[in-house]
């Protein structure tokens, strides 16, 4: 039988954003937390990820003291460009939300966050791999895991799954007690991270012919630029010349002229699905981030609902600490999947806005007037900018706005 190493108020699994960020919060509440990351600190923060971070993500990151760096290096952005028919459009997301986004990398806010997390004493376990979510219906579930070949139990009070779409967390829900709802996609993402200056300073989002392209960045001298592909295509058939020139294909002449190109610093091509979960919590285990939902990367979301789920479920854990009431944690899952659904359609209505879905001429020329509808509206550009931007963060204790 595993040996007890200790007990914790708050177990969680998985250090990527969701995790670190809800240890950080649990933490400046004085609730004690044991964070399990199967794999090496090295991996984790090297791992190449989204870059677009809504205003109340910014605002959870400050919150929680892991803004500087974000302030000082990140790039605001007032807008965002759609290129259709020919035209090269722009979305003033200040003016019609009110709101800027900001471009930062995820990597870098892994970075942030595992530093002030150690230096501030937070027990983050790496190389340790939970191999079971143990009575997570009662009031004292468990962990167990397995580190360097040692195996081991951690016993909790409550369990936080941030473990994303692979993890165990989700695995350890009865099946009965599960709903999903899911969408695959029959195209993927061909992205290429590269030492080049972007081909813009605000995202160009392009529906084409040939197929999706976007043009983004992590800094103003780092470019991530992606094209539409088949899902079962192989990344270690394209070249870099052969993206180079299937992006500039894709873009408007202006763009393409004058787009720098280079080798490839990282090269991975990644899965278009729609994914949730209902509800995001079972008995004293919760679902955060991609162990409960997965959405198009079309929209920018998916780093965001995983704050957004963390914020929200601190606040909870907090209010039945500070007070024992348990007003939050009955609402986590109601709260947390409205968020979602919404930003899941939003996602998924620009998608199918935007890529290349069949060869049938009617379905192409759909697109078009979609998109020349919500561009060429005030309704229009309002209802992209508000939901491009985020929608509010609500609070499961109080239902008043968290962020």
């Amino acid at each position: 039988m595993a040996a007890k190493t200790r007990r914790t108020q708050v177990g969680i699994i998985g250090a990527g954003p969701s995790g670190l960020l809800l240890a950080r919060l649990l933490h400046q509440r004085n609730i004690d937390v044991v964070v399990f990351e199967r794999r090496s600190r090295e991996y984790v923060e090297s791992r190449i990820r989204a870059g677009v971070l809504e205003t109340a993500t910014a605002a959870l990151l400050k919150k929680a003291g892991a803004a500087q760096r974000m302030r000082d290096e990140g790039l605001i952005h007032e807008g965002i460009q759609i290129a259709f028919d020919g035209r090269l459009v722009r979305v003033h997301l200040q003016k019609h939300a009110a709101e800027p986004v900001i471009v930062y990398g995820q990597t870098e806010i892994t970075k942030d966050l595992n530093s002030l997390n150690l230096a501030d004493g937070i027990e983050i376990r790496f190389e340790s791999e939970v191999k079971a979510v143990m009575n997570p219906d009662s009031k004292s579930p468990a962990l167990a895991f397995e580190s360097h070949g040692d195996k081991s139990e951690v016993e909790c009070e409550f369990v936080a799954g941030c473990d994303g779409y692979h993890g165990i967390s989700r695995r350890s829900i009865p099946g009965n007690a599960l709903r999903v709802y899911e969408r695959t996609y029959p195209f993927g993402w061909l992205g290429v991270l590269s030492d080049t200056r972007p081909a813009s300073s605000e995202l160009i989002y392009s529906n084409h012919e040939r197929g999706f392209a976007l043009c983004s960045q992590r800094s103003t001298s780092v470019s991530r630029n992606y094209i539409q592909v088949s899902a079962d295509d192989d990344v270690e058939q394209w070249k870099d010349d052969d993206f180079w020139d299937e992006l500039r294909r894709r873009l408007p002449r202006e763009i393409a002229d004058s787009m720098d190109t280079g080798p490839s610093m990282e090269k991975s091509i990644a899965p278009l699905r729609s994914f949730i979960a209902e509800p995001m919590r079972f008995g004293r285990l919760f679902l955060v981030g991609d162990a409960g939902h997965i959405v198009p990367p079309t929209g920018a979301k998916g780093l965001n609902l995983a704050a957004s789920d963390a914020g929200m479920l601190a606040s909870a854990l907090a209010a039945h600490y500070d007070s024992g009431d348990d007003t939050g944690i009955d609402r986590y899952s109601a709260t947390a999947l409205a968020r979602v659904w919404r930003a899941e359609r939003f996602s998924w209505w620009f998608t199918m806005a935007t890529h290349r879905l069949s060869d049938n001429p009617f379905d192409r020329r759909m697109q078009v007037a979609e998109l020349d509808y919500f561009t060429g509206t005030g309704t229009g550009l309002k209802s992209i900018s508000e939901n491009y931007v985020g929608l509010p963060i609500r609070d499961p204790v109080t239902g008043n706005e968290l962020a």
